[in-house]
């Protein structure tokens, strides 16, 4: 089985460690950024959309307030959090800006990519952006996330970035190659796994422990990534970060370990609206509407007859044609109140009729699933 081709896939997301970025004594490590950056911009410059999930806030920001090595209490991690966040967005903007790109900063927590509203708020932010060709750099809000509602690692965090931005790759740069059938420090027999196939309980039980002192993940949570990212139908690479060009030295061929994915990010997202989600409502559309649907646009308030059920903005809803048959489920971009409201309407009329300038789909196509695509 042949590794896939890295420059070959259209979006990307990058997970950068604490450990590979910052110094144990706080500061930033200049010379591998920039190298990175070269890297990145070369995939950037060939087409693709990157993504950059970036720890090293509070490992930059204990230093400046003097925390020490020790473990820090959470208000001291959001304080160090709170300071380091701004010496790391500058350095990610000063470095891309050397190659002419735009960063955008987007700091997120778990709430954000788990509960619908504000999920899809997200996804398209993330996706004007990359619309303009801008590169999000992204962290965990450590600043107001609790460790009850936190990720606590940026390798399930960017896990989800991927999915969320629809990416078809998720590299996780470490400290370490790939997965070993045990963890090398402790068995010098490990053997080295270059492809997964398919994450089982047997590769689940290779995934050995701690990570380095400025690290909060190790290879079980990148595991757990893995899970995500594949599901989500995203490509996942671990590869060794620790040397210059990290992503220039896995397209000439050094060695990493990749997880497939048995899908693509389009064919999970709809198995997840049309198959997983339990409908909050209906919307019951005219011929016209339908006929659009069918050919591959969105759904606009005008078509809409009539509204039923109570549900939220970016809940899941039932569309049905005239005679009361299904032809599709999607993600809704209006309250009930609100939908009722601009049934039947021009786009136009949106912001007058509502007092806000909403979104001119009630359900864009990328969140729409005709009957049949989203349950095989």
């Amino acid at each position: 089985m042949n590794n896939p081709d890295l420059p070959s896939f259209r979006r990307i997301v990058i997970k950068v460690g604490s450990s590979l970025l910052v110094e144990k004594s706080g500061g930033l490590k200049e010379p591998w950024l920039k190298a990175l950056v070269d890297d990145i911009a070369d995939l950037h410059g060939a087409g693709a959309d990157i993504l950059v999930v970036s720890s090293g806030a509070i490992a930059m920001g204990r230093d400046v307030l003097k925390l020490g090595k020790r473990v820090l209490e959470l208000e001291e991690a959001q304080a160090a959090a709170a300071v380091g966040q701004i010496a790391l967005a500058r350095a990610w903007s000063e470095s891309l800006a050397g190659h002419g790109i735009t960063a955008a900063q987007i700091l997120l927590t778990y709430g954000d990519t788990e509960e619908r509203r504000r999920y899809l708020n997200a996804r398209a932010t993330i996706g004007m952006l990359l619309g303009h060709r801008a590169i999000p750099v992204i962290n965990e809000n450590d600043t107001v996330a609790t460790q009850e509602i936190r990720y606590g690692d940026n390798d399930r965090l960017a896990a989800r970035v991927g999915t969320m931005a629809s990416a078809d790759c998720v590299i996780l740069l470490s400290d370490i190659d790939g997965l070993f059938t045990a963890p090398p420090q402790k068995d010098p027999k490990a053997e080295f796994v270059p492809i997964v196939p398919r994450i089982t309980a047997a590769i689940e039980a290779m995934a050995g422990g701690a990570a380095s002192e400025l690290s909060r993940g190790g290879m079980m949570t990148k595991i757990e990534a893995g899970k995500i990212a594949t599901s989500g139908g995203a490509v996942m690479l671990i590869a060794n970060g620790t040397k210059l060009h990290p992503i220039r030295a896995v397209c000439e061929g050094a060695r990493c370990t990749w997880f497939l994915s048995p899908s693509t990010p389009v064919t999970a997202r709809k198995r997840w609206i049309g198959g997983t989600l339990e409908p909050s409502g209906t919307l019951t559309v005219d011929d016209g509407a339908a006929s659009a649907m069918r050919a591959g646009k969105s759904l606009l308030p005008a078509g809409v007859r009539r509204v039923e059920g109570s549900f939220n903005r970016g809940d899941c809803v039932v569309v049905r044609g005239m005679d009361g048959g299904e032809i599709a489920r999607g993600l809704v971009a209006y309250d009930a109140v609100d939908a009722v409201q601009i049934a039947g309407r021009s786009t136009r009329d949106i912001e007058a009729v509502l007092g806000y300038a909403g979104r001119k789909e009630i359900i864009h196509r990328d969140d729409l699933v005709m009957s049949g695509e989203g349950t095989s």
